[in-house]
């Protein structure tokens, strides 16, 4: 989960799973899987370092070096 604060000030909570993008229209946009959306504070930069970093938490990116696909195959 992710931290995020819609344009009014209130701050919530987002399953970074159901992310499917993150857009500037100007204000940062995020559309889910289902397709709702939330408009946030955040820049499309800082949704992305959060949504990375949650995944890097739960084990769905595995850092360069520290095994995946390239070491599998020696």
């Amino acid at each position: 989960m992710i931290s995020l604060t819609k344009l009014n000030g209130k701050r919530f909570t987002l399953n970074a799973l159901y992310i499917e993008q993150v857009e500037a229209f100007p204000d940062t946009t995020v559309t889910l899987t289902n397709g709702k959306k939330f408009v946030v504070r955040e820049t499309v930069e800082q949704v992305t370092a959060l949504a990375s970093e949650f995944y890097r938490q739960i084990g769905m990116f595995r850092l360069s070096g520290a095994g995946g696909l390239d070491s599998e195959r020696e």
